[in-house]
């Protein structure tokens, strides 16, 4: 006879599954192999025989002179939460005055009724479901570590309290929360006390009572054969793991006669036929194509489309920061502009806003206000104009940076204005500011104690006015001081069915990007030449200011 091969993994499994646990099927076979004191045990041989006769390794008879087949090897098949009664629930149960709890009583009626219908059908393999006591006082009693003498710690002793089952969650009708949900500044008992894990779990042993013959029905012989535990996320962990391949695992007994028994789990839950997988993936396919429609609704169908000819413009930006201003408590105030021919906008749409006033923070040798303002708008542009020499204008954006003082009353840091990028993407924009000023002291003591100063009554004069209709706009004579900056972020798309036709259309549309690119460049080289002019005339000014003997006839300082 070959040598049995025992498993000695005893750890604990886990297993995923989307089936319902009410499916799982276990085969638990448990055999008596035989006394450990026979291995022991060296009979004196008799005279004239030098070999052992192996009958004196036959086990002893019963006092009914044989052993029943039933204690010897027992297998049985357990469903999910199925309860098999052990004999000492049977002896106790029969007992009326020990029934305490409904269960009880429930489990009382079913006893009552197997013994009519012919008794149990197992004798030594039997089960704790997750509603009885024993449940509760192993996960109380389960120990961390190896250890004989293992002295639990704190968190041990708090999760062992826990009931990790599953409840019922009632949401609260018209109701506040009764507690703060985060809590800023926790203390070290605080920590201590909700450092707990409550998984909800249901719980499932499957027990073996290896008591000796005719001593069935004793607590001091039971033992864990396995241990299943599932959560709400079809997780199922299994200790000792499912047989499969491996050996059976051993149990050896303790006291007198110590008895050695080996035990299999296996799986046996049915799988699914052809039909049924067939008829769950038909279900599932329904079940997703329902939510995809469902989506579909959300989202439209539909996809608008552009008119022939017209440019659709989607901006998602964000007034990031200001920085470089005087005053704290800032705020900005920016709309967009668009151009009076070929641009127009959604009678809902709002192309202005006003950010939250922040205090600024010093960054190096700034002070930065950090807005992080959100903004949106769409606008469309139709070109109609045939003539290649038709440059078309691009929307601006136009901001107004304005602080708060302690009496609240405001004051102007500084306008500034910037071409919108006429190409999709990402950009991060940086618009210079500057703010109207007046000659003296006087203006700035008002500006600081009173809070007026002067202000522009219409925000485009930044750049060129709407209104204006000259061919040189001049402003001479108007004084300036350079302030600090301000960042956007813009996430620019555009959608034009000349990107993806092609046709004239395309060609056409593709002629109106590049001189949309050209203008924007035109932008740029305008901005630098009026910060050359502002530069100069600022030097102008500090020549002025000097005594006329450090200056001399041609202009330049003298040395």
């Amino acid at each position: 006879m070959a040598e049995t091969v025992w498993s000695t993994d005893t750890g604990e499994a886990v297993y995923r599954s989307r089936d319902p646990v009410r499916n799982l099927r276990l085969r638990v076979h448990l055999q008596r192999i035989t006394s450990s004191n026979f291995l022991r045990y060296q009979p004196a041989a008799q005279p004239g025989k030098d070999l052992i006769d192996l009958a004196t390794f036959r086990p002893h008879p019963t006092a009914s002179g044989h052993r029943s087949e039933e204690e010897e090897e027992e297998e049985v098949v357990i469903g999910w939460q199925e309860k098999l009664f052990s004999q000492f629930e049977v002896d106790l149960y029969r007992n009326e005055a020990a029934c305490q709890s409904p269960l009880d009583h429930q489990y009382r009626q079913e006893i009552l009724k197997l013994e009519d219908s012919g008794g149990r059908k197992n004798r030594r393999i039997f089960t704790y479901t997750d509603s009885d006591r024993y449940t509760n006082v192993e996960e109380h009693c389960q120990k961390m570590t190896t250890a004989a003498r293992e002295v639990p710690s704190f968190l041990v002793e708090r999760m062992a309290n826990v009931r990790r089952r599953r409840q019922d969650r009632r949401g609260m009708e018209g109701g506040i929360l009764k507690s703060r949900i985060v809590t800023w500044e926790p203390s070290e008992e605080f920590v201590r006390n909700n450092h707990v894990i409550n998984t909800p779990l249901q719980t499932m042993y499957i027990m073996a009572d290896l008591g000796p013959y005719g001593k069935l029905g004793y607590k001091k012989y039971e033992h864990v054969l396995c241990t299943l535990k599932v959560d709400s996320n079809g997780v199922i962990t299994v200790k000792p793991d499912f047989t499969g391949l491996k050996g059976p695992y051993r149990i050896e007994t303790e006291g007198e006669k110590q008895e050695l028994w080996k035990f299999t789990v296996h799986n046996v839950s049915s799988l699914a036929q052809p039909e049924e997988e067939e008829r769950e993936q038909r279900v599932f396919k329904d079940l997703y194509g329902r939510h995809k429609e469902y989506l579909s609704s959300l989202v439209g169908t539909d996809f608008e489309m552009t008119v022939p000819g017209a440019l659709r413009l989607f901006v998602n930006g964000e007034v990031v920061s200001a920085q470089g201003y005087e005053y704290d408590n800032l705020y900005v105030h920016f709309f967009v502009e668009l151009p009076t021919t070929n641009w127009s906008s959604p009678a809902f749409q709002q192309l202005s806003g006003i950010t939250q006033t922040c205090a600024t923070k010093s960054l190096g040798m700034d002070k930065v206000a950090y807005f992080s303002y959100p903004f949106t708008f769409e606008a469309s542009f139709l070109h109609e104009d045939e003539s290649a020499d038709a440059l078309p204008e691009w929307p601006v954006l136009y901001c107004e940076v304005l602080s708060l003082d302690f009496w609240q009353r405001c004051r102007v840091e500084g306008y500034g204005a910037v071409v919108l990028p006429a190409t999709p993407g990402s950009h991060t924009l940086t618009v210079p500011t500057w703010r109207p000023t007046e000659l003296g002291t006087v203006a700035e003591l008002r500006r600081f104690f009173i809070g007026g100063s002067l202000e522009l009554e219409d925000l485009s004069y930044v750049r060129i006015p709407g209104t204006f209709k000259g061919e040189r706009l001049s402003r001479f004579g108007f004084r300036t001081e350079t302030t600090g900056s301000v960042t956007f972020r813009l996430h620019c798309l555009q959608q034009s069915r000349a990107f993806m036709e092609s046709s004239f259309l395309r060609k056409k549309m593709r002629s109106v990007l590049d001189r949309l690119e050209g203008f924007s460049q035109q932008s740029s080289v305008h901005n630098v030449l009026e910060a050359f002019r502002r530069a100069r005339r600022r030097m102008q000014e500090a020549r002025e200011s000097l005594p006329q003997d450090l200056v001399s006839s041609s202009g330049t300082m003298v040395s």
